[in-house]
């Protein structure tokens, strides 16, 4: 059975359980981000994701490291953990810092660690 919502908030089914009831009077909307838990809380997590900007004046590109504070739902609370890769998305300010929700995991923390143990 299909629960309609308002207008900008998300239309999910009751059965499926993937968000649970206090995330559904949250609207996501905007981008969405993908990167590593680098620190859990009580009720959020902070992920951190590397990318390339280009400094047009010297032709030259530059990493930098960007690190978003991620509201956790009740139902996916267990289930992430430090070093996961994780999928959190853009919502309305819940927070002086908090501004994203994060929407499901991606994969766990131990393929991240033999990657770097292949070498």
């Amino acid at each position: 059975m299909k629960e309609k919502s308002k207008v900008g908030e998300m239309k999910i089914e009751k059965k499926t359980g993937d968000i649970d009831e206090a995330m559904l009077k949250i609207s996501l909307r905007g981008r969405k981000f993908e990167g590593y838990v680098i620190k859990k809380f009580d009720k959020r997590v902070v992920i951190e994701f590397g990318r390339v900007k280009l400094i047009r004046k010297y032709e030259r590109y530059l990493k930098t490291k960007t690190k978003i504070h991620a509201r956790i739902p009740e139902s996916l609370k267990n289930e992430i953990n430090l070093g996961d890769y994780i999928q959190v998305m853009e919502c309305r300010p819940l927070s002086k810092i908090i501004h994203h929700v994060v929407v499901k995991k991606i994969r766990n923390a131990d393929i991240k660690s033999n990657i770097g143990e292949i070498k």
